[in-house]
């Protein structure tokens, strides 16, 4: 990758990351309009290692209390933190399951523009939507184990490109009635186990192709991905029960008009 490449795509990354927006789709657009080639397996684990440590710096307070309380569950102590982390962990399987049975099918199928274009706009239609039903205002600590599958399922779907891992899981958090802020915290406790796993996979990938390492390049985009991956959260923690979900949901329409634009052109 060209430095200027890997600058550009490593902050859109990180700030489409945990927006519910689709990372994937801002990715395909620079790449598609300026000629350039794909960001290859390196880039990928960088970002996502970026990712991960902006959103275990930006949790470090709940995750240590959600480990804690988790730990002392299984001395049959029991609260609301230990609870959550066990719905971190119940909502997490439906993913890990379904990449494992669908990853060579969504690769070979599914990442192509119209489909990344489709989910875009559906998804994005649903987002805005979601937010009519947040209005009871639930916390965490109210979910039960078939909210926490819904969610968990809704999770698995953004192994479809275009879903959005954040979007969808927001957006199945607020159908349940809960308020914007505490789907948005949920959603991104349940990015950590993801994005840890995804980052582990694509190391041993890249361990495995003997491919030289540009680690300064790494360096950079782990950096440049886990700055603005934190900065983000922290608007969007700050913000969305005051501009709620609708700017999102429009600006994805636009998206994935674009995206359809981008994918005509190449017929």
């Amino acid at each position: 990758m060209e430095l200027l490449q890997l600058l550009v795509l490593a902050v859109v990354q990180g700030l489409t990351e945990f927006l519910p927006v689709s990372s994937s789709g801002h990715l395909i657009l620079p790449a598609a309009l300026l000629g350039w080639p794909d960001q290859g397996l390196a880039f990928d684990v960088a970002v996502h290692f970026g990712s991960l440590l902006a959103v275990l710096l930006y949790f470090r307070r709940d995750i240590g209390s959600l480990l804690l309380a988790w730990l002392s569950s299984l001395r049959g102590a029991q609260s609301d933190d230990g609870r959550l982390a066990w719905w971190v962990i119940v909502a997490t399987v439906p993913a890990v399951v379904a990449g494992f049975v669908f990853d060579d099918f969504i690769e070979t199928h599914l990442r192509n523009a119209w489909v990344l274009g489709t989910t875009t706009l559906v998804f994005g239609i649903f987002l805005g939507v979601a937010q009519r039903f947040s209005v009871s205002a639930k916390q965490c600590r109210d979910l039960t184990l078939t909210m926490v599958l819904i969610i968990g399922f809704a999770q698995a779907l953004a192994l479809i490109p275009g879903t959005s891992r954040s979007g969808i899981t927001i957006t199945a958090a607020a159908f349940l009635g809960l308020s914007l802020v505490e789907a948005s915290r949920f959603s991104f406790l349940l990015s950590i186990p993801v994005i840890a796993g995804a980052a582990l996979l694509k190391t041993i990938d890249l361990l495995g192709a003997d491919a030289v390492v540009d680690w300064l390049s790494l360096l950079a985009a782990t950096s440049l991905s886990g700055v603005t991956a934190f900065l983000c959260i922290g608007w969007f923690m700050r913000w969305v029960e005051k501009i709620g979900l609708m700017p999102f949901a429009v600006y994805r329409v636009l998206l994935a008009a674009a995206i359809f634009a981008v994918a005509a052109q190449q017929l």
